[in-house]
């Protein structure tokens, strides 16, 4: 039977505990994952006895599944040093299975918690063509990677991605996998000679070669099809990702279809390159152009969509003419009164790994705590960790305003062993004043002082660097 729809706090606060009960059967599948990461390290070219045994620990871990024979049968070859490519895509499939089985049940165990219906759509694969020839080229090169090992990579062997990049960015199809493959080698050439290393990224380098090395499947990095959505868009948070290159920002959202039915968890995303100059409040300058949404965001107001793309994810392919401002909102009231009744998105099968996990919640009626381990937010017995590193400068919303609120809007994410919420927007006191701070506050634009600093330097800043590209065009 399902559980009545409840935010996560005083009003359903004997749900939170769920989040610290342990899941059967997780310990083991994420055992089996480090015992062929740990392989990786070393290298699949000749593997010694300690990496034949976490090979076949992997090929013991999905005996049950369909996989079952074909990882056997790749784990045997590759124990004996005799492994194709194929063998390898195996490899990288099992382990992806696995972390996607430990994904589904932190998954079920966040439903359980939050009350939210899940959505049940099916997912279909994308009908692109893509270059079968240049997919091989990519494949050969992660074997290459694979066999060398974290250990043995060196400038080499990882500058083999390079003309695979440059072959793949061309084509629209192929430019999610040409990104990964470009910042993994980046990434690997910037610890070269491996042999050197002190301290080596196991999981995030295993993580970045099976999943690149799944998307050299032709069809694998295929977007689902999308479909429209028309009706009303009300904002929660935004959720800020920083790169000395890039940046993007995520607006996490409650979608209520025009039709009447059942209202349902959506994203928006927007990216740009940018200087490394651009910090803080200056990133806005680079993403507002893009999103009209950004704008609403920043002034507290909802925006009516009509015929928007949106993936079978969740995400909206934004763009501005399908959408128009609409009526003022508060995020908070959207917290209280549409979220717990939303549907949560289903998630893509390569999408599914803890790391991704980013479920919108509401918090009330806590305790919050600091320590020497960090701040918690406490309720019904249960203390969650609370995230405050992942709080963009970007924005008015600061650590210690998280740990004077009283009502948080955050993401429950899933790190090093356990549930964590990374605060979007908190309710707290400030200067005897009940007040709101969003992530997102400085979107459309800000009248706080650090703000227009920080703008103004980022358009002195974008300012030279158009005025020196100009300058170079014209030599």
């Amino acid at each position: 039977m399902g559980v009545p729809p409840r935010a996560l706090g005083s009003s359903a606060g004997e749900r939170v505990d769920l989040l610290s009960e342990p899941i059967a059967g997780l310990d083991e599948a994420l055992e089996a994952v480090d015992a062929f990461d740990q392989a990786l390290v070393v290298g699949l070219l000749r593997p010694q006895p300690a990496q034949a045994a976490g090979l076949a620990r992997l090929a013991h871990a999905v005996a049950g599944s369909p996989l079952a024979s074909r990882v056997a049968e790749a784990a045997e070859k590759t124990a004996d040093g005799a492994a194709s490519e194929d063998h390898f895509v195996a490899l990288a499939a099992a382990r992806a299975a696995l972390l996607g089985s430990v994904h589904d049940a932190l998954m079920v165990r966040v439903g359980e918690a939050t009350g939210r219906p899940r959505g049940e759509a099916s997912l279909p694969a994308s009908g692109g063509q893509q270059a079968a020839n240049v997919l091989a080229a990519a494949r050969s090169w992660l074997a290459d990677v694979a066999r060398a090992g974290w250990q043995g990579i060196d400038h080499d062997v990882v500058s083999g991605a390079a003309h695979v990049v440059s072959a793949m960015l061309p084509d629209p199809f192929l430019r999610r996998l040409a990104t990964l493959l470009d910042g993994f080698a980046a990434e690997l050439a910037a610890s070269c000679p491996g042999a050197s290393l002190e301290r080596v990224p196991v999981r995030r380098w295993a993580d970045l070669w099976s999943r690149a090395m799944l998307l050299t499947v032709p069809g694998a990095a295929g977007v689902p099809t999308a479909d429209t959505a028309t009706g009303r868009l009300l904002p929660l948070g935004v959720d800020v990702h920083e790169h000395a290159t890039a940046v993007q920002a995520q607006v996490h959202a409650v979608f209520e279809p025009a039709d009447g039915s059942t209202p349902r968890l959506v994203r928006a995303a927007v990216s740009a390159p940018k200087p490394d100059t651009v910090v803080g409040a200056g990133l806005w300058q680079l993403l507002r152009p893009h999103m009209s949404l950004l704008a609403a965001v920043g002034e507290g107001r909802s925006m009516d969509l009509a015929g928007m793309p949106v993936t079978a994810e969740g995400d909206l392919l934004w763009t501005d003419e399908h959408a128009r401002p609409g009526e003022p909102t508060d995020a908070f009231a959207t917290a209280r009164v549409a979220l717990p009744a939303a549907t949560d998105p289903v998630t893509a099968p390569l999408d599914r790994h803890p790391a991704r996990i980013a479920v919108p919640v509401f918090l009330e009626g806590y305790t919050a705590h600091s320590d020497d381990d960090g701040l918690t937010f406490s309720t019904a017995g249960y203390a969650l960790a609370v995230d405050t590193d992942r709080v963009p400068a970007a924005g008015p919303l600061t650590p210690e305003a998280v740990a004077a609120s009283g009502a948080c809007i955050g993401l429950l994410r899933w790190d090093a062993g356990s549930y964590r919420v990374q605060p979007l927007a908190v309710e707290t006191t400030v200067r005897k004043k009940a007040v709101t701070l969003h992530a997102g506050g400085w979107a459309g634009g800000t009248t706080d002082k650090a703000g227009i600093k920080a703008e103004k330097a980022a358009t002195d800043a974008v300012a030279v660097l158009r005025e020196r590209a100009g300058r170079l065009l014209r030599k």
